[in-house]
């Protein structure tokens, strides 16, 4: 699933990391492509159940739209504030519609774990409170790239000085 990158294997996270990183985060930057071809992107809640990213969209909204008329879709979860601190995860591919839209908590036994995700980690509950405007989008990636450049760091720090054994 992850793809080979061109700075190499030198600040690509394994895929033990990539599970860890998006476990630990809860926002995104979901892109999609409009009906002119324009992109269009912004930031959304997710839940990351070791396979697929779970994003909880609302229906009536351009990105809804925009996924009806063309799944493909790419997402960005990063951190960092310092170059050396950068890491991320880039996933895309197409995107699944699951459950009823909008989703009004009828059951479906496909959103037990995402929905105990998602409203563990952005509510506090251990419920989903359905609101009748947001769905379910599926994403199980068809490509993943990965960078963790406090790895830069590491490896420097490794390498002797020059001169020194």
């Amino acid at each position: 699933m992850t793809a080979t990158q061109r700075r190499g294997r030198r600040i690509m996270m394994s895929a033990a990391e990539i599970d860890v990183f998006l476990s630990g985060h809860r926002t995104c930057r979901v892109a999609t492509v409009s009906p002119d071809g324009r992109p269009h992107a912004g930031a959304l809640w997710f839940a990351w159940d070791g396979t697929s990213l779970w994003l909880y969209s609302l229906v009536r909204s351009r990105r809804w739209a925009d996924l009806r008329r063309d799944p493909r879709i790419a997402v960005v979860v990063d951190d960092g504030e310092d170059y050396g601190e950068l890491r991320g995860v880039e996933l895309s591919g197409s995107v699944d519609f699951v459950g009823e839209a909008p989703r009004t908590g009828v059951p479906h036994p496909e959103l037990d774990t995402p929905e105990r995700l998602f409203s563990e980690r952005n509510f506090g509950l251990p419920a989903m409170p359905h609101d009748g405007r947001h769905a379910w989008l599926r994403l199980t990636p068809e490509r993943v790239v990965s960078w963790d450049f406090t790895k830069m760091a590491a490896a420097a720090a490794a390498r002797p000085e020059p001169g020194r054994s």
